[in-house]
């Protein structure tokens, strides 16, 4: 049964004959800090996770939990936020998600103990979850003409695609000279001046009556969520086997089939299904989780090969993704945004895609020799500049022609597909880099130990060498997954992707307005 159409919003939407915000340009500052804040969260801890799990007694079975509680709550809940946004007002809601967030963030940098960092982790992601689809959704409202929109969000997807980056970069920078405590502290200054700028330069409508909170959707759909990442993070340890991963992969995968089942019965759904029945935006909004389902990846492994293989200190590795975060930058603010008004999105979508597929896997090719001007910069260059052409046409097209009352859930879609696609991409290529490393140790361990035991065995630095390069194997063998990946999410932009550049649309919108 087709969905009715949405009703039309009686009150005057922005366009070319409306008033301009004068002071839209510093509103684009203040959203944009609030993204990065969100954004780099999603690593900041990476680089300072080691230090954390020595002071706190982590263990090696449950540090994971540190990225993984704030990014399945985050990506679980955006939905919600999107609808909260809608019915209450989204600059409302953006104050809100920021002063929660810095509370959440204190708690963590204050933690004394796993369960409290674990718990502050998870409330940050229930907070970005209402902070990131207002964020999105005032960005839309805000830039609507075509050549100004194009250049807001290349600004927006610049950060939201070099944030994770950017996360790195400072977490070193804070780590090493500070304590880790800081990766969580530093968001409460951060967040006192976006809550200031949100108060004195922000405007926005009054919330929707015809808004309703799905509340049944919201356990069906983030239930689904946890039970597929959990399931995904728990092959590492069991196999894929497992009844205990077995169990909560089908029970999620069950649960996210009667969520989509339930958003085309329910009376307010959580995602109404014309939000992604559209080819466009359904196919930008598959793209993205796709594509940051190798960002994530290649993020995880390029940490723990520059750190343990290498031997770079935190700082250092912050500094090693600098040129990809520059890449990311030049990619949506100097390429994307000057050509999406004039050419149709899948024009860049595919190049960009298939161009940060073959960053990634050219460092397939690296060993426990490489060197990072060599073998390293050239690869992150190359992805960087791929994703920075991938972002910014994905997140405006995945925006586009949403009616007023499905702005925050349609930015909430979004951002759903980023935190989601990091979730899966993290627990997934994750297991397959520890079980590919697991059964090369498992031939060549033995076998260099049976033919050492005659002189003795392996010295310690010889069965170093194994295990640096049984590492380092499974993570190639996981990147060169992550690169097909953004193949696929290529093809796909490509053939879903169908519609004409926003020039043209804007035109064929003038035409018809004349007509009538």
């Amino acid at each position: 049964m087709s969905d009715p159409p949405p009703k039309p919003d009686p009150r005057p939407r922005a366009g070319p004959g409306a008033a301009v915000d004068p002071h839209r340009w510093w509103a684009l500052a203040v959203i944009a800090t609030a993204q990065l804040m969100v954004v780099l969260d999603a690593t900041i801890v990476n680089i300072a996770l080691p230090s954390a799990q020595r002071e706190l007694g982590l263990t090696s079975g449950n540090r994971q939990w540190v990225i993984t509680a704030y990014s399945l709550a985050f990506g679980g809940l955006l939905l919600l936020g999107g609808r909260i946004a809608d019915l209450v007002g989204r600059k409302r809601t953006f104050i809100v998600g920021l002063i929660g967030f810095a509370a959440a963030s204190a708690i963590g940098g204050a933690s004394t103990g796993p369960e409290m960092l674990f718990a502050s982790r998870a409330l940050q992601g229930v907070f970005a979850a209402l902070l990131a689809p207002s964020a999105l959704s005032l960005l839309t409202t805000t830039f609507t003409s075509g050549d100004e929109r194009a250049k807001a969000f290349g600004i927006f997807s610049a950060i939201a695609g070099a944030g994770s980056a950017i996360g790195l970069l400072v977490g070193g920078v804070l780590t090493e000279f500070l304590s880790w405590r800081w990766c969580l502290y530093v968001n409460v200054p951060i967040a006192a001046i976006a809550v200031v700028g949100a108060l004195t330069l922000l405007s926005d409508r009054a919330g929707t009556r015809e808004a309703h909170l799905d509340i049944p959707g919201v356990a069906l759909g983030c239930g689904g969520l946890v039970a597929l990442v959990y399931g995904l993070s728990e092959a590492e340890a069991h196999g894929w086997s497992a009844p205990l991963v077995l169990g909560p992969l089908i029970g999620g995968a069950a649960l996210l089939c009667v969520f989509a089942w339930w958003q085309t019965r329910s009376p307010g759904p959580l995602l109404p299904p014309h939000i992604i029945r559209d080819r466009n935006r359904g196919g930008s909004v598959l793209t993205m989780c796709l594509t940051t389902i190798g960002l994530f990846g290649a993020f995880l492994f390029m940490t723990y090969f520059l750190q343990n293989i290498l031997g770079y200190s935190p700082l250092r590795t912050g500094l090693a993704f600098l040129p990809l975060t520059t890449a990311i930058v030049v990619g949506s603010t100097q390429i994307s945004a000057r050509l999406l008004p004039h050419v149709p999105p899948r024009l860049l979508l595919g190049p960009g895609l298939l161009l940060a597929a073959a960053g990634l896997y050219s460092l397939t090719f690296i060993d426990t020799h490489s060197s990072y001007p060599t073998h390293i910069l050239p690869g992150t260059l190359l992805l960087g500049l791929g994703l920075g052409l991938t972002f910014m046409p994905a997140i405006s097209t995945a925006t586009t022609g949403v009616a007023p009352k499905d702005a925050g859930v349609s930015s909430a879609t979004v951002n759903t597909a980023q935190q989601i696609g990091g979730s899966i991409g993290t627990a997934l290529l994750n297991t397959l880099a520890t079980t590919t490393t697991a059964r090369y140790l498992a031939t060549h361990l033995t076998s260099a130990e049976r033919q050492a035991a005659p002189s003795g065995g392996l010295t310690p630095t010889q069965r170093a060498d194994i295990v640096n390069t049984g590492t380092v194997h499974g993570f190639t063998v996981a990147m060169a997954w992550a690169a097909t990946i953004l193949v696929g999410a290529a093809v796909i932009a490509v053939l879903l992707v169908n519609g004409g550049s926003p020039r043209s649309r804007e035109a064929a919108e003038a035409a018809r307005a004349r007509t009538a």
